[in-house]
């Protein structure tokens, strides 16, 4: 399997993971695309990364709305994590902005943010717990983004903005980090993904699986006979899952002297995840996946732009100034997306008799709907929370990538039946880009880090 030359070698007395990654001759261009890492490496530095991480901290993007409550569908609730860092502590509606809460069709200034309750907030972070905010319950909220087709397009199952236990989440304030979350129950949820949403047979078992009987030796030989549409549903998955691990691995738990935690990369961690030995090879191919998932998902915001580019669409949070300067950023970012050279090209995907591509699609569009109930039984509520972000916004992703007529004629100065993206899709879309884009920066990092600890 060819990968990025990941690890520049000099000198003796290198690591095992960097001999091993080396003698592999890792470099390469993705399978099913016409791309090379080095290419997206270089992309995503010096064009995305500082651009996205801008608009992550404007108001629009930062207040995610989510149903932390909803029952698993699938299984009895095998119990909540207990450790501080899994728990919710609702804040203050006070915190969010009017614009956001009431919806676009009320020109609200926006709220202020210096009140006791915002600052009570933050030290509730200090605590480790995630910081949110209880829904306003008026069923006037949100009308202008509530205006949807909710019919074929959807690859998510969205959560109620409605719902009494739907609450607002500041992204900023509750990073995605390991927490402590492990064990059978957190196997439980990636196995279910995997082995039952995967387009995959019971008897071939995935790599590394500890609760399959094998060792899935003929895994790869399975995925590699399978049709396009397929293989790509797998690597989008298994994308997503090293992007999470990544995270996960990058802000880790380091220390908590006199209840002052200190986070930052865990090399041993992250060794452990992507090491082809510690791994039997399977930390190169997650790591491939990865780039593949950035991919697509570049590819969906690129094909989007015409949508934020009309005049009709505003990011509104009642500060005009602000929410002016968010759209501006933002299309930026979609004329560079524009310029990147070697997209994934979707058309190839359903592209066989008509009948047969509708059925395939709709087949696809459901297991990724199921994945996104799934997300309902993460035990840890942080966890959850990120998990369902993630997933929304690589199904919003999708829903873009297979709506590419509905937004050519989109019309310029009204909303749009055809084609319709709600507010949550939006944060979701972009912080989701944002954790794929964070994660190839921190894999450099992680390159740097095991070079000095040669």
């Amino acid at each position: 399997n060819n990968f990025v030359d990941y690890l520049p070698c000099a000198g003796s007395g290198d690591s095992a993971l960097c001999a091993a990654l080396t003698t592999k001759t890792l470099t390469g261009v993705l399978d099913d695309c016409l791309c090379d890492i080095e290419s997206i490496d270089d992309f995503n530095t010096f064009k995305i990364f500082p651009k996205i991480q801008k608009l992550q901290e404007r108001d629009y993007f930062r207040y995610y709305k989510v149903n932390l409550k909803r029952p698993c569908p699938f299984w009895a609730d095998d119990g909540h994590c207990s450790i501080k860092d899994c728990h919710v502590e609702p804040c203050p509606e006070s915190k969010i902005p009017v614009g956001i809460k009431a919806g676009s069709s009320n020109k609200y200034s926006k709220a202020a943010n210096n009140s006791k309750e915002l600052e009570d907030c933050e030290q509730a972070n200090k605590l480790g717990a995630v910081n949110s905010t209880l829904s306003n319950q008026s069923k006037e909220a949100f009308i202008d983004w509530a205006r949807y087709d909710d019919s074929q397009d959807h690859f998510c199952e969205l959560d109620d903005e409605r719902s009494p236990d739907a609450q607002y989440v500041d992204l900023l304030l509750n990073p995605e980090r390991y927490t402590g979350y492990k064990g059978p129950s957190a196997w439980r949820v990636w196995n279910s993904i995997y082995e039952e949403n995967c387009f995959k047979p019971r008897s071939v078992y995935r790599p590394l699986n500890p609760l399959a009987p094998s060792r899935g030796e003929s895994f790869y030989t399975w995925l590699e006979g399978l049709c396009l549409e397929k293989r790509v549903f797998y690597k989008l998955i298994s994308g997503l899952h090293a992007s999470i691990n990544l995270h996960l691995c990058a802000n880790y738990l380091l220390e908590e002297t006199w209840g002052k935690p200190r986070w930052g990369p865990n090399v041993k961690e992250f060794t452990r995840r992507f090491d082809p030995i510690e791994t039997k090879g399977e930390g190169p191919r997650r790591l491939k996946n990865l780039y593949f998932l950035y991919l697509i998902e570049l590819r969906a915001l690129s094909k989007v732009a015409p949508y934020f580019e009309r005049s009709v669409v505003d990011l509104y949070t009642g500060n005009g100034h602000e929410d002016a300067e968010s759209k501006a950023l933002l299309l930026e970012i979609f004329r560079d997306t524009k310029s990147f050279h070697m997209h994934f090209d979707e058309k190839s995907m359903f592209a066989g008799d008509k009948k047969g591509a509708k059925s395939l699609k709709e087949e696809f569009r459901l297991h990724f709907k199921n994945i996104s109930r799934i997300m309902d039984c993460v035990g840890c509520d942080k966890c959850r929370l990120w998990g369902k972000l993630q997933t929304q916004g690589l199904g919003t992703a999708l829903k873009i990538l297979f709506s590419e007529k509905e937004i050519q004629n989109l019309p310029e100065n009204s909303p749009s039946k055809g084609f319709q993206l709600t507010r949550q899709e939006i944060v979701a879309l972009v912080n989701a880009f944002g954790r794929l884009s964070t994660s190839i920066k921190e894999l450099q990092n992680f390159k740097v880090l095991l070079q000095q600890t040669r």
